[in-house]
């Protein structure tokens, strides 16, 4: 996303995963990111994604804070509160 107010989502990245409320796995293939757990599939162009999401510099500036993981079953929401941003 180029500009904030095209977005669903303000998204932060945080370093630890204990600061996150959701832990994303960045898929290979689009239809691997299903449900609401985590499994996420970037897109290169805006109309092809279901969510829209904009990364912000600082914390506070955003509506969900996420962590990166390695491995698929790592991720998942540590704070069920959040959930309503994707759906």
């Amino acid at each position: 996303m180029q500009y904030v107010n095209q977005s669903d989502v303000k998204v932060y990245v945080v370093a630890y995963e204990n600061q996150a409320d959701l832990k994303v796995y960045k898929t290979k293939y689009q239809n691997q990111a299903r449900g609401n757990k985590g499994l996420w599939h970037f897109t290169d162009y805006a109309n092809q994604a279901d969510i829209k999401i904009y990364f912000v510099d600082y914390a506070n500036q955003s509506e969900l804070k996420v962590y990166f993981v390695d491995y698929q079953n790592q991720s998942g929401w540590r704070k069920n509160s959040k959930k309503h941003l994707f759906y």
